[in-house]
């Protein structure tokens, strides 16, 4: 449900899943894969630039190294 707040039109969480599952529905499967990389490739950015933050004399090398860590350790 869309609701006034403050004079602005605010969303519940609820609402915007729905309306995000309703989106993706619409989308082609070339779509959603398009978006689904897009997603990865903002995630490993994300990733590596709190690799940075936390080591932040790493090598370019060093961090990818750090990041195909990560990313093992979360496939389990």
């Amino acid at each position: 449900m869309l609701t006034p707040i403050c004079g602005i039109w605010r969303m519940t969480p609820d609402v915007a899943l729905q309306l995000q599952i309703e989106c993706h529905r619409r989308m082609t499967g070339q779509q959603r894969l398009d978006t689904a990389l897009r997603l990865r490739a903002w995630a490993c950015e994300l990733a590596r630039e709190g690799i940075r933050r936390q080591f932040p004399d790493a090598s370019d090398e060093e961090i990818e190294r750090r990041l195909r860590l990560r990313l093992e350790v979360a496939r389990g």
